[in-house]
């Protein structure tokens, strides 16, 4: 992933990759999403005090996207919400194409969550788990084009693919199908690059009325939080 990110990075950009050390290998099922969100927030933190200007989630759930900006004064990107602003920007209607169909009321709840489900055209499942969309890439880009084209005959402009692990088929897809198609591992670190970029340009970042107000100091000290 390191490899792919550096290929896609602005030549200003260093990027580094930090794997949970413990917890889930992927994320399909809402028990395992729910595991990882503390040391998500610990490594958010962690990012912060060792001097990074952005927090990258590896997962297009978007796991501890709102904590980790509540808890941290960088920027914070997910794959899942980039993805859906970019696509909001590249089209009027946009349709994501996902592994399995127990990933999509999940999802479907984040794309409510960041107001643009009148945007979505649809989800498309191909029947394919997190381990396996690099198995047989061929299969996968087969399945993938065929759950598109019916979302494309359905009203989609742009084609979103639905999880990190989809990382190096945008570009053929792409030109197959003739629409924009999105890699979320793309748009997360392009959103983030954007975000650094015009907090440092004209100081805009979070709002901290409201949604991400932070926590007051002396409770996360007096409760020992986020250790």
């Amino acid at each position: 992933m390191l490899k792919y990110l550096s290929e896609h990075k602005d030549e200003r950009t260093q990027v580094d990759v930090k794997s949970l050390e413990e917890g889930p290998h992927h994320l399909e099922y809402y028990s395992y999403d729910s595991l990882v969100s503390p040391e998500i927030l610990r490594e958010a933190i962690k990012a912060e005090r060792n001097g990074y200007d952005a927090f990258i989630i590896g997962c297009f759930y978007d796991p501890a996207l709102h904590e980790a900006r509540e808890v941290t004064r960088i920027v914070v990107t997910g794959p899942g919400e980039s993805s859906i602003f970019l696509a909001s920007l590249l089209g009027n209607k946009f349709s994501i194409i996902v592994g399995r169909r127990k990933w999509i009321p999940l999802m479907e709840e984040n794309v409510i969550k960041y107001g643009m489900r009148d945007k979505l055209t649809s989800f498309k499942h191909i029947g394919l788990g997190v381990h396996d969309l690099h198995k047989d890439e061929e299969e996968t880009k087969r399945r993938t084009v065929q759950a598109a084209k019916e979302a494309i005959d359905e009203g989609a402009e742009v084609i979103i693919l639905g999880c990190t692990v989809f990382f190096g088929f945008y570009r053929e897809l792409q030109s197959t199908l003739g629409v924009p198609v999105i890699d979320p591992v793309i748009a997360a670190l392009k959103v983030a690059e954007m975000k650094v970029d015009i907090k440092r340009k004209f100081g805009w970042s979070y709002s901290r009325i409201g949604l991400y107000e932070m926590p007051p100091l002396n409770e996360i000290q007096e409760w020992n939080l986020f250790k």
